[in-house]
C-alpha cells in the first residue's frame, strides 16, 4: 500500500515529543518494538508509554476504562473480580494500582442488596468525580444496578439504584445531569428466560451522592411490538413470549449528543440504533443499518482461513470482493459534532445470536443444505466459490437472506463489516472504512494477518469476523477530530481523521503486541482491546493528549501518548 509508511521502532522520539521521558519498555506490557503503520501525511502519532498489568489472562480483567482528570485516576473494569480497579496515572509511564471499587454488599435505594457474584460491566466518571458502575446481577436475567462512588475517595460506595437486566454499558451526559445505561437483557443459557432489553435513564444529584430510586426512568421498546421498522432483526424469541420484540432487542452501547438531550444506543444483534429522548426516557426511533456490499471495489474481505487452492499449502492473505453482504452489527458507538450536525461513529464488530439453548444463528456457507439447514439457491455462488479456499468456510447468518418463496438462501449475510462507519442521526451512511483494516494489517504484520487475541497465529479469523473492530472513541487534537478504533482480535488501534465526516482518512495504526512472546506473558503486550478513553490535553497529567486502552485478554490497561508531528 503505497500511501502507508511502515515503521517498527522503540518510539522514544514520539514519547519525548509529548514531554514524557522513558526508556522502553516502561513495563513488560509495553513491547520494545510496537507495530506501527502511518499514512504518509500523518499529523499525529500514537505511542504506548505505560501499562498496568492485572496479571490475569483471558478473564476480562481489564474491559472498559474511564479517566478522571482532577484525581489523575484511571478506572478499569475487572469483570473477572466483579470490581473496578483504580489506577494512579499521575505519572502515565508508571500507572500504579491503588485499590478496587467493589459493588458486592452495597445496599440499593430500593432496598435490594448487590450479591456476591455480581459482575461489573462498565464505568463512567463525571468531571466532579461522581463514578457510576454498571453491575449485572449474579443471575444475569434479573435486574442489575448502577453503583456510585467518589473518584477521589478510597473505595467506599455512595449507594446504588436498580436498573434493567444486564446493564452492559453506562455513560454520563456531557452536562453531567444524567446517567444512561444500556440494559442488554440477554437470554439465560438454557434459553428458558429472555428478559426485555431497555435503557435506564437516571437523573443525577448535583453533588457527590447517589441518586434516589425515584430519579430512575426506563425507556422500553413496547411501542415497537406491532411497528418494527423493516431491517431491524428480531428473531429466535421464546415460543410463549408475549413481547417478542421487547425481548429480542438488546441494547449494547450508548453515546449522547453534545446537547445532552438524545442518546443513541446500538442494538448489536438487531443491526440497529435506538434513538432515546432523555428527558422523557422514551425510545423515539429505531434506525436499521442495513449491510455492506462486499462485492464492490474497496469493500473486499478475506473470507477463508484455508484460502490457498492447494490445501496442503499454508493459507495466504486473500482480500477479495465477493457476493456477500456484511451486516454492520456494531458494538461500540461514539458521537461528535461537525458543521453544526451530530454524527455517529460505530465499530462494526458483528455478533451472532448463538448458543442460547438449542438455537444457533451462524453456519458456514458450505453447510447450507445439510443438517436441517435450508439450501443455497442455484446460481448464487459458483462451484469454486463454494470451496474451502473460496467462500465455503465463511460464517453467515441463517436469520437473514432466506427467500421464503424459493425455499432457499438467495442472499448471503456475514457477521460484521470489518470496518468503522460514520452515520447521520437519521441512520444514513456517511462514510465506511471499506477493507482498510485488513489491508493495513496485511501491510503492518503480514506474518500474523488474521491472528486471534489469545494466541499468535496466521489467518485464523478470516472465516469469522476478521479483525473485529470492537471499541471506538473520539478526540480532538490541534483542532482536528480523530476516531480511535480498537481491533479485538489481531489487536492494535486504528486512528482516522474524521474532521470531515464524508472524507475521513487513515492516519496511523499502532499495535502494542509482540507476536513472538508467549501470549500469557506480560511481554506479549496488549491482547484484545475492549475499551478506549480519550484524554484531552487540558485534562492530561502531561499537558498533552493521551489514549487509555483496556485489553480484556491480556488484562492490561495501557496509556498511549498522542503527539503532533
Amino acid at each position: 500500500m503505497s500511501r502507508l509508511h511502515t515503521r517498527r521502532a522503540a518510539a522514544v522520539g514520539a514519547a519525548l515529543a509529548c514531554g514524557v521521558a522513558l526508556a522502553l519498555p516502561a513495563h513488560a506490557a509495553i513491547v520494545s518494538q510496537p507495530i506501527m503503520v502511518d499514512a504518509g501525511d500523518a499529523a499525529i502519532s500514537l505511542t504506548p508509554i505505560g501499562s498496568h498489568d492485572s496479571g490475569v489472562f483471558d478473564e476480562s480483567a481489564a474491559e472498559i476504562v474511564a479517566f478522571h482528570a482532577a484525581s489523575a485516576r484511571l478506572f478499569a473494569v475487572n469483570a473477572d473480580a466483579g470490581s473496578v480497579t483504580v489506577i494512579d496515572a499521575s505519572d502515565p509511564t508508571q500507572p500504579t494500582e491503588l485499590f478496587s471499587l467493589v459493588a458486592a454488599g452495597v445496599a440499593a435505594a430500593d432496598g435490594s442488596q448487590i450479591p456476591d457474584g455480581a459482575v461489573a460491566n462498565s464505568v463512567a466518571v463525571r468531571a466532579d468525580g461522581l463514578v457510576v458502575v454498571a453491575v449485572e446481577s449474579d443471575v444475569k436475567t434479573d435486574a442489575g444496578w448502577l453503583v456510585f462512588f467518589d473518584a477521589a475517595g478510597e473505595g467506599e460506595a455512595l449507594g446504588a439504584v436498580t436498573a434493567g437486566a444486564l446493564p452492559d454499558m453506562v455513560a454520563i451526559t456531557p452536562d453531567g445531569k444524567r446517567a444512561v445505561a444500556a440494559n442488554e437483557g440477554e437470554p439465560s443459557e438454557d434459553y428458558l428466560t429472555d428478559p426485555e432489553g431497555s435503557i435506564t435513564v437516571v437523573r443525577l444529584p448535583k453533588t457527590l451522592a447517589a441518586p434516589k430510586q425515584s430519579a430512575v426512568k426506563t425507556a422500553d421498546f413496547h411501542a415497537f411490538e406491532d411497528a418494527l421498522p423493516d431491517g431491524v432483526r428480531v428473531f429466535a424469541g421464546l415460543a410463549d413470549s408475549t413481547m417478542p420484540v421487547s425481548e429480542g432487542l438488546e441494547p449494547e452501547y450508548v453515546t449522547v449528543d453534545a446537547n445532552s438531550l438524545t442518546a443513541y444506543v446500538t442494538l448489536q444483534e438487531n443491526n440497529a440504533i435506538a434513538v432515546v429522548h432523555l428527558p422523557s426516557a422514551r425510545v423515539t426511533e429505531l434506525l436499521p443499518l442495513g449491510a455492506k456490499d462486499h462485492s464492490l471495489p474497496g469493500n473486499g474481505l478475506d473470507p477463508s482461513d484455508r484460502d490457498h487452492p492447494d490445501l496442503n499449502e499454508e493459507p495466504w492473505i486473500g482480500i477479495v470482493t465477493a457476493p456477500v453482504n456484511g451486516l454492520y452489527l456494531p458494538d461500540a458507538i461514539a458521537s461528535y459534532s461537525a458543521g453544526g450536525a451530530t454524527y455517529l461513529v460505530t465499530a462494526n464488530e458483528g455478533d451472532a445470536r448463538d448458543d442460547w439453548g438449542d438455537y444457533a444463528e451462524s453456519a458456514r456457507i458450505k453447510d447450507l443444505g445439510d443438517d436441517g439447514l435450508a439450501p443455497l439457491c442455484d446460481g448464487v455462488l459458483t462451484d469454486d466459490q463454494l470451496e474451502d479456499w473460496g467462500l465455503g468456510r465463511l460464517d453467515i447468518s441463517t436469520a437473514s437472506g432466506f427467500n421464503e418463496d424459493l425455499g432457499c438462501f438467495d442472499e448471503l449475510y456475514s457477521f460484521g463489516a470489518r470496518s468503522f462507519s460514520i452515520w447521520s442521526t437519521d441512520g444514513e451512511l456517511v462514510f465506511d472504512s471499506g477493507d482498510d483494516f485488513e489491508q493495513i494489517v496485511a501491510e503492518a504484520s503480514p506474518e500474523f494477518f488474521g491472528s486471534d487475541n489469545d494466541e499468535s497465529s496466521f489467518d485464523t479469523r478470516s472465516d469469522a469476523k476478521g479483525p473485529e473492530p470492537e471499541a471506538v472513541t473520539i478526540g480532538e487534537v490541534d483542532g482536528r477530530t480523530y476516531a480511535f478504533i480498537g481491533l479485538e482480535r489481531v489487536g492494535g488501534i486504528m486512528v482516522y481523521d474524521v474532521t470531515d465526516p464524508s472524507a475521513a482518512s487513515f492516519v496511523t495504526y499502532v499495535n502494542n503486541r509482540d507476536f513472538a512472546a508467549d501470549p500469557e506473558s506480560p511481554e506479549a503486550g496488549d491482547l484484545g482491546p475492549e475499551g478506549l478513553a480519550f484524554i484531552a490535553a487540558a485534562d492530561s497529567p502531561t499537558g498533552e493528549p493521551m489514549l487509555a486502552v483496556a485489553s480484556e485478554v491480556s488484562g492490561t490497561t495501557t496509556v498511549f501518548a498522542i503527539a503532533t508531528r
